[in-house]
């Protein structure tokens, strides 16, 4: 293993500190390839001796579609990986065989697999996570991957999940603007699929909007919102729905 490198799609940041930990235990001078806001720059492929820690979020059960597609122009040599998602406590349902199946054929060799829980984008649900005890279990698992390669493990790790997969891959909820919009543009310029207009803000392309509340995280002036009777009662009864806490999965 030469070099190690961490690659995110990862609006509100959970995925990328999931992927990132792993990546820094293994390698405390690991590359770092954000693919949140725009796809990967033209590249030589990764090589067999390189290890790549992929991290993204699930959707309603799937991969978001600009993760797979950003993904989908890397290339690997027999490049052994990581594959990691970050779900918000209810389930992660067949994203994580999905990231695994993408990858594969890119010429990538998934060793070692990982669930973890994150916040939740709707609601109060697992607020602050990945908290200090994810970290430290991302750490052990991360040493379990390193003796694994020390030791010469191929084997890929059984990821549950079914083919075809379910629908998912976006949320059903679209920002609200208040009048508190300066027309600054940053959520216009952070939006990870360019689904606000740039001329009003206040409009947002619902076709192409993944629900992953990245503007409302970001706005300034706190004009973005969810602030609707819908999404109030909805996020409510979600919250106390998905109040038990999960535990991470981690797969050898």
């Amino acid at each position: 293993m030469s070099h190690v490198t961490a690659v995110s799609f990862s609006p509100t940041g959970g995925s990328q500190k999931g992927a990132l930990s792993i990546a820094r235990e293994l390698d405390p001078n690991c590359s770092f390839l954000d693919l949140t806001l725009q796809p990967p720059a033209a590249r030589e492929p990764f090589g067999p001796t390189d290890l790549v820690v992929f991290g993204a979020p699930v959707y309603s059960g799937r991969l978001p579609s600009p993760a797979a597609a950003r993904f989908s122009m890397l290339r690997g040599q027999n490049t052994p990986c990581i594959v990691t998602v970050t779900y918000g406590n209810r389930d992660f349902d067949d994203a994580l065989l999905e990231l695994a199946q993408l990858v594969t054929p890119l010429g990538f060799r998934p060793i070692a697999a990982a669930a973890l829980v994150a916040q939740h984008t709707y609601g109060e649900i697992a607020v602050g996570r990945p908290d200090q005890a994810d970290l430290e279990q991302n750490v052990l698992f991360a040493q379990q991957v390193r003796q694994k390669l020390d030791q010469g493990g191929t084997t890929p790790p059984a990821i549950p999940g079914n083919y075809p997969y379910r629908e998912g891959g976006a949320g059903a909820f679209h920002p609200r603007t208040s009048e508190a919009c300066v027309h600054c543009g940053t959520c216009v310029r952070e939006c990870p699929v360019g689904a606000i207009d740039a001329e009003d803000p206040s409009r947002i392309d619902a076709a192409h909007c993944l629900s992953c509340f990245r503007c409302i995280k970001v706005c300034p002036t706190k004009a973005k919102n969810m602030d609707t009777p819908a999404y109030r009662t909805f996020a409510a009864a979600f919250s106390l729905k998905l109040r038990e806490r999960r535990d991470n999965l981690y797969l050898l």
